[in-house]
């Protein structure tokens, strides 16, 4: 299994495409496809059929689609900017992400 440096509920930052420079919640990990689905990011128009049995309105819908790993950097809660994330060990043992900023732990 790969390893990701981001995960769920990170703030992360687009750096490459139509939404660079936004900034949003990480939603959902794709782990499969190297994507991630990251809120109010790559909005598109999904056209919906009306579903009465799950009581859904037809229509127009703006929904968040899934974007490549490759074009999100973390940002880090401390020095607010985006950052390469770095591994290091505590003392007793367990695994810690760090910011390789200001080297704080994320």
């Amino acid at each position: 299994m790969k390893q990701f440096r981001i995960r769920k509920d990170d703030k992360v930052m687009v750096i490459a495409g139509k939404d660079k420079g936004k900034v949003g919640k990480v939603l959902k990990i794709l782990r499969k496809h190297d994507r991630v689905v990251v809120e109010k990011v790559n909005m598109v128009k999904r056209h919906t059929k009306p579903n009465p049995y799950r009581r859904e309105a037809g229509g127009i819908v703006d929904k968040e689609m899934p974007i490549h790993l490759s074009n999100l950097m973390v940002v880090c809660s401390t020095c607010t900017a985006p950052t390469r994330v770095g591994y290091k060990y505590a003392e007793d043992g367990t695994k810690h992400r760090f910011c390789k900023k200001c080297n704080a732990t994320l």
